[in-house]
Parts: C-alpha cells; sequence; structure tokens
C-alpha cells in the first residue's frame, strides 16, 4: 500500500469484498469505436486463434493455442503455484497459457507503473480499480478498451443486463474513451463496512447501531463493562474506516477520496478536505479518540494484505468489539475468538455503515477490479482472440463459477436450484467451507485466487460461497441505505493531467497527514483554519478550478 489513504486494497484481504434501461450515451460507450476515430484492427490478421461467431455464454476455445502473458500480484499468505489446476484446466479449456509476471503486493501499485512506464508490461494488466488508469492514458501505454468491446459479447450483455451503461459512460477520458474494463457486479454494497460483535452489543443493550451517534452511545457502554478495551478499530491505516464512514457527513476519504471532489450543491465541485462535513467527521473521530473509544495503533499499523493481524488478535482478547472489515474479516475474527472464547460462544455480523448528519447513505454504486491491455497488443496477430478469451474469462458466468469454486463435479456439485456444495474432501478455508478437509481449493488449486475470483459477480455466486449473515448483510444495506450519487467525472487532458498531478499529490499528502494527526491529537481541531490555509498555500483554489474546467467541458461534450 503506498500513502496512509491509498488506493482500494487488491483484496485488502484475500476475502474481501463482496429490467434494463440503457440511456444513448450508455450504448454509445459501448460502440465499437468512438466517433473521434480508434485504431483499426485488420480483421484477416489479427484474428488468428480467433472463434468466428463468437457470443456471450459460449465457451471460448481459441482455434489455435497461444500464450497470453499476465501481471500477478503475490500475497503474503498465499504464494502462487504452477501446479495450480487453475492454470492448467483454463488452459485446457481455452487453449490459451498464460504466463505470469510476479510482483508482491507490498508495493504493487509502485512495481506495475514502473512496468507500464518501462514498456515492460505484460499483456494483460488486472487488479484495476476504477481511476488507476488515469496516470496512463497520456502516454499510449495501455489500450482504449472502449474501441475494441465490441468483440466482447458477454462483457456487452452484462452491461445491459445490470443497467451498468451510465456508469460504463463515466470511465470516459477527456478524449471519449475509456481505458480500462471493470469487474461487473450484479449487486453492489459497500465491501468494508462494521464487524461487530452481536452478542456483546446486545449485552451491554446497544443493539445494531444505524447511526454513528448510535455507534458511540454502543461503545460508551462496551467501554463501561469492559474497561481495558478501546472497542473500535479499523486495521486498513485508517482508510477504510474513513472511506466507508465519510458519506455519513456526505464526504469523501480514505480509500474512496479519489480526486477529492465533491458536488457542492450548485452543480461546482468543491474540495472534501476543506468543507464542514469533512470537518465534523474528523471531529466525531477525534472525539472516539479522546474518550479512548477507538484503537489508535489500528489507525496508523501498517497493512501487508496478510489479513486482520493486530486487530484480529484484540478481538480474539477482547479488547476490541467492533472494526472495519468485509464478510472475508468476519470469518477470520469468528475463527479467532472460537480458540479463546469457544464456538457458539460469540456472534460476529457484518452490519450496514452507519448513517450520519447527510443520512442513511452508503457509497455510489460502484465496480470491482477489472484490468487494462498493454498498448502493443493492439498490433498482435491474436489480438481478436485475446479480447475473446478476456471476455470469457472476466465476464462469461460460467468462467466466473469456474474461477471461484473450481471444476463442476470434480472440487464441487450444483443442484437444480443452482446451489453449490464444496465437495466434502476439499475446503475453501479462506471462507471456513469445509474446513479441515485435506485439499484447499484456493490454496492448493489456485481457485478463488485473489487476482481474479472477485471481479466479476452475479448476486446469486457472490452469495455462494459467503454466509448467510452476508446475504442478510447485502438485505440490509439494499433495504435500509441508499447509494449516494456518482461521483462527478471531470476526465483532463494531457496538459491538464500534469499540472493535477503536481498540485493534487502535496494538496492530498497534507490533507492525509492532518486527517490523522487531527484524529489522534496530534494537533488541535483549533487549527483548523490553519490547516485550510496551507492547502491555499499549495494550490487548492488552481486545483479546484482546473477540476471544474474539466467537468464542465465533460458535461458539454456528453450532455
Amino acid at each position: 500500500m503506498s500513502g496512509v489513504f491509498g488506493r482500494t486494497p487488491s483484496g485488502a484481504t484475500r476475502r474481501g469484498v463482496i429490467g434494463f434501461s440503457l440511456a444513448a450515451s450508455g450504448m454509445a460507450a459501448l460502440a465499437a469505436c468512438s466517433d473521434d476515430g480508434g485504431t483499426e484492427i485488420d480483421v484477416e490478421a489479427q484474428s488468428k486463434g480467433a472463434m468466428e461467431g463468437f457470443a456471450a455464454d459460449q465457451q471460448f476455445t481459441a482455434t489455435e493455442p497461444f500464450t497470453l502473458s499476465v501481471l500477478w500480484t503475490d500475497w503474503p499468505d498465499l504464494p502462487i503455484k504452477d501446479s495450480w489446476q487453475f492454470f492448467t484446466e483454463v488452459e485446457k479449456r481455452t487453449n490459451v497459457k498464460m504466463e505470469v509476471t510476479n510482483i508482491p503486493f507490498s508495493d504493487a501499485t509502485e512495481k506495475r507503473s514502473l512496468l507500464i512506464s518501462a514498456g515492460d508490461a505484460p499483456t494483460v494488466i488486472p487488479l484495476v480499480y476504477t481511476g488507476e488508469e488515469n496516470s496512463f492514458v497520456s502516454s499510449g501505454a495501455i489500450l482504449p478498451m472502449s474501441d475494441y468491446v465490441e468483440h466482447m459479447p458477454n462483457f456487452q450483455k452484462y452491461v445491459e443486463e445490470w443497467d451498468l451503461g451510465d456508469m460504463i459512460d463515466n470511465l470516459k477520458q477527456a478524449d471519449g474513451k475509456y481505458y480500462m474494463l471493470p469487474g461487473l457486479q450484479e449487486v453492489s454494497v459497500p465491501v468494508f463496512t462494521v464487524v461487530i460483535r452481536k452478542d456483546i452489543f446486545d449485552e451491554v443493550g446497544a443493539g445494531v447501531p444505524q447511526t454513528w451517534d448510535e455507534m458511540r452511545a454502543a461503545l460508551v457502554k462496551i467501554k463501561a463493562k469492559y474497561p481495558d478495551s478501546k472497542p473500535l478499530a479499523d486495521g486498513f491505516e485508517g482508510a477504510s474506516m474513513l472511506n466507508y464512514a465519510s458519506h455519513a457527513w456526505g464526504a469523501r476519504a480514505g480509500w474512496g477520496f479519489g480526486n477529492g471532489m465533491v458536488d457542492d450543491g450548485s452543480g461546482k465541485l468543491e474540495y472534501t478536505a476543506v468543507t464542514e462535513g469533512y470537518k465534523q467527521m474528523v471531529e466525531f473521530f477525534r472525539g472516539l479518540v479522546e474518550d479512548g473509544l477507538l484503537d489508535t495503533d489500528s489507525m496508523t499499523a501498517s497493512n501487508d494484505g496478510s489479513g486482520g493481524g493486530s486487530v484480529t488478535e484484540k478481538v480474539a482478547g477482547n479488547l476490541v468489539f467492533a472494526a472495519s472489515g468485509s464478510p472475508g474479516t468476519a470469518i477470520e475474527f469468528q475463527q479467532a475468538l472460537n480458540e479463546t472464547v469457544g464456538e457458539g460462544n460469540h456472534e460476529v455480523v457484518v452490519i450496514p455503515p452507519p448513517g450520519g448528519p447527510a443520512g442513511q447513505i452508503v457509497e455510489p454504486r460502484n465496480f470491482w477490479n477489472g484490468f487494462m491491455l498493454n498498448a502493443e497488443i493492439a498490433d498482435s496477430e491474436n489480438f481478436i482472440a485475446i479480447l475473446q478469451f478476456l471476455d470469457w474469462l472476466y465476464y462469461n458466468q460460467e468462467a466466473r463459477e469456474l474461477i471461484r469454486w473450481g471444476v463442476l463435479d470434480d472440487t464441487y456439485t450444483k443442484d437444480a436450484s443452482g446451489k453449490i456444495t464444496l465437495k466434502p474432501e476439499y475446503s475453501l478455508n479462506a471462507y471456513n467451507i469445509n474446513a479441515g478437509a485435506p485439499t484447499d481449493i484456493q490454496r492448493d488449486l489456485g481457485w478463488s485466487n485473489a487476482v481474479f475470483a472477485d471481479s466479476s459477480e452475479s448476486r446469486a455466486l457472490k452469495e455462494s460461497y459467503n454466509s448467510p449473515t452476508f446475504v442478510e448483510y447485502v438485505d440490509a444495506v439494499l433495504s435500509s441505505r441508499t447509494p449516494r450519487d456518482p461521483n462527478p467525472p471531470a476526465p483532463l487532458d494531457e496538459a491538464e493531467l500534469e499540472s493535477s498531478s503536481l498540485l493534487a499529490t502535496p494538496i492530498k499528502d497534507t490533507v492525509d497527514t492532518n486527517t490523522l494527526k487531527f484524529i489522534l491529537g496530534e494537533r488541535d481541531i483549533a487549527e483548523w483554519d490553519d490547516y485550510v490555509g496551507e492547502l491555499e498555500a499549495q494550490g487548492l483554489q488552481q486545483y479546484v478550478d482546473l477540476i471544474n474546467t474539466a467537468r464542465e467541458r465533460f458535461e458539454e461534450e456528453n450532455s
């Protein structure tokens, strides 16, 4: 992870996640080539290995085998194995062999950037979140995917069926094209939220908090009952908690900070980190620290991607009773508590992000990680076959089930209702399924791997490996929370990108540093105006004007 409030993690923990009407602009976003021109494909020369008439929901099998280079992020607790069934089975079905270039999770973003900048990146660059492609557009290092999606029928089908056209349209850069294809989610709920010891919340008479004020009241009661505890923790350098909490104050923070811009209510954009809502959020968490309710170590300790770490230990030791996490984190907590308080003596649940002054709202409906392509691939004789293969791998529903569960009737079974059951000789320990079985389909066979498995999912597939409490969480979010409006797109042209980078980086560094200082009490909140002045001295107004200019241009050109 780079920086305290770095990008949404590549899974963060390996288990981290979670009637059509398309506007005309959404349909335009799916056109084969944008109106301002795209690279022409020599279909005859670049169709080696491609299937004629390839269609959605069809098994892709290259008519001639080929090898495809892929950038692979190594998690510290999930070492990749050449012998994984994942690789051999995908090759068996598709005639495509993956050749991987490995980078460590700890500095994956930096390593990826270096490879792309040097022209040494593999063809396929996975684990890309929306916005991460921006810095590579102007150099021409990555492929404008919108020029070629006509060759990706699965992608087009599920964008339409899941009503994602407007969201895809918002991926456009200043030239009207988009340069990455995201993971598509049929339902979108916050992946990271608060995981609580519900048995303890019930024990002190708090129930499940629906707002941050209710959360604070519950933490006070827990602190009184367990005085040695600091009952709330993050575990992701503050970036997770501030991300999902910020929406309750109408702000953006942590992993979701993005370009830092929010709608000011008049159609203009303003910088979130100087708004009253952001200040109120900081003051709220500062108050938790002052009263010993927030574990300060968990706001600063580095996360290497291996899981909850010390927070899990504190949960197991009755020192933390609520923490940032995903359904996978909840499983980690449950497993740890089984060893300390005993199985059946605790109840761990994932709750919807609490609401606040801005209402019972959560993050905008979102994509999950997808991929970029090295621009050099546009000249490949296998170009169309590669597009077809990736369309199958990322968006075909049978392929998605394969990547999650392995081989039907080998590692798992599926009944007439669609219910999936892992065979008893196999486990998926990451999700506490058949724990203790001799072969873990993730660690030993490569299924449910962190590079591909979480990217695109139907609701049914997502629920197939998660616990019943996760299903309850999805239902609770969809029924009780309102997704925030999408962040207003303001794509920058090449000159603006350069100016923006020079301005935005030092400004955000100041925001990150001082946000934590205010929360941890290392800087008095009375100095808020001084902090705002420091940002202004770094060119904040110039940055805001630049983004607003880009926003106005985008609206005019895409109205």
